[in-house]
């Protein structure tokens, strides 16, 4: 680009042109320009040189002070969006997955849409490069599923500086299927958990991209076959990718998509079980981290070990909290359209889902980069 007698030479990766017929230049660090001209100009091509420079000086003042403002938890938690949940639900909880029931055909194709989600975002395996499938043969399912295999899906996180400790969060992907010709399609059981833990691991992964990634490692742990008795988790629990005595945390997320019948008219909530069953310090870390950032009613209605329920027992993460790992569930409570194929991605609260996303993101955050290990001090 020429003008009048004020010349831009662009910066090449061995270098820059030598320029014989100019007297002097001046480079200015971390610009991509050298600028050149004569000494000897009319004094209106030196102001207009001088305006130039001045701009040039500018801009790359304020690219480096952009290039330096470092990214908050809050920022990575807010990458975790209600339209990108409902982009994502309204597939994986479609017809097309025919209910996911495990072993099933809809199953491998829901296996198979966040094996390529995980690809695709540039989220590594765990074991081995490009494979996400941890394979369960058809026999641990004791006929359950009339003799078909199944799989757990998993994408790894490495963390920067304790890379051997693991933060697990898991969600189960499998549902009921079709039964009487009807699809059970699953959006909040556990599609919305499911879909959340993967947004929840885009996030960490962008925080890694841009060196402020967690300190520990995240293992994101999709388990199969929770319908069917929790096959999915007491499967990677006696076969872990990684030795149970570094596995710090399980957070498991299993419905967070709705209101429960319980808590009609409240958009501010979710129910918390087992935080305190086996680590105060999990609790209270807990506890700090809503109180800082998301402020939603801290709910332990189903945590009472005389709940009728059960919910404790119910999930993946028992088969963790049984080999004395910590452990929270995350859970909205149940409603009308629990175990009925009306469980449609149309319901499901994504603004509140994004936000009960966002906690477990936090809290992962923390547990990953605080200093001290989170243990089973109840024991």
């Amino acid at each position: 680009m020429l003008i009048d007698g004020f010349i831009i030479y662009q910066k090449y990766k061995k270098g820059f042109h030598k320029i014989k017929f100019h007297k002097t230049f001046t480079f200015y660090p971390n610009s991509s320009c050298i600028f050149s001209t004569y000494l000897k100009q009319k004094p209106m091509i030196r102001f207009l040189l001088v305006i130039a420079v001045a701009l040039t000086v500018s801009c790359n003042s304020a690219q480096n002070a952009t290039s330096k403002t470092k990214m908050t938890p809050v920022d990575y938690a807010n990458t975790i969006t209600a339209e990108n949940l409902k982009t994502h639900l309204y597939t994986f909880a479609g017809d097309e997955m025919e209910g996911r029931g495990t072993g099933e055909n809809g199953n491998n194709k829901a296996a198979e849409y966040l094996r390529n989600m995980y690809m695709d975002g540039g989220i590594a395996a765990p074991i081995e490069e490009n494979n996400y499938y941890q394979n369960i043969p058809s026999e641990y399912f004791n006929d359950a599923t009339k003799g078909k295999p199944s799989q757990n899906v998993v994408a790894f996180i490495k963390g920067s500086e304790k890379p051997e400790e693991i933060i697990v969060i898991s969600a189960h992907y499998d549902h009921l299927g079709t039964r009487d010709g009807k699809i059970y399609n699953g959006a909040d059981d556990d599609g919305s958990g499911t879909i959340s833990i993967l947004e929840v691991a885009k996030a960490f992964q962008k925080a890694a991209n841009e060196g402020n990634g967690p300190k520990r490692s995240i293992l994101i742990l999709h388990v199969t076959g929770e319908e069917l008795g929790l096959y999915g988790s007491k499967y990677y629990t006696e076969n872990p990718l990684f030795p149970l005595r570094n596995t710090i945390v399980n957070l498991n997320v299993d419905m967070i998509g709705r209101i429960g019948s319980e808590k009609k008219g409240n958009d501010n909530y979710i129910y918390l079980i087992g935080s305190d069953k086996l680590s105060q310090g999990l609790h209270d870390l807990s506890e700090n981290v809503n109180k800082k950032y998301t402020n939603l009613e801290l709910d332990y209605k189903y945590n009472d070990d005389d709940d009728p329920n059960r919910f404790y027992y119910r999930s993946d993460h028992y088969n963790f909290a049984k080999n004395d790992i910590p452990v929270i569930f995350y859970f909205n409570g149940t409603h009308a359209d629990y175990h009925k194929e009306t469980d449609t991605p149309e319901k499901i609260e994504y603004e509140l889902m994004a936000k009960r996303a966002q906690l477990i993101f936090l809290t992962a955050w923390e547990i990953a980069n605080q200093e001290e290990r989170i243990t089973a001090d109840k024991l």
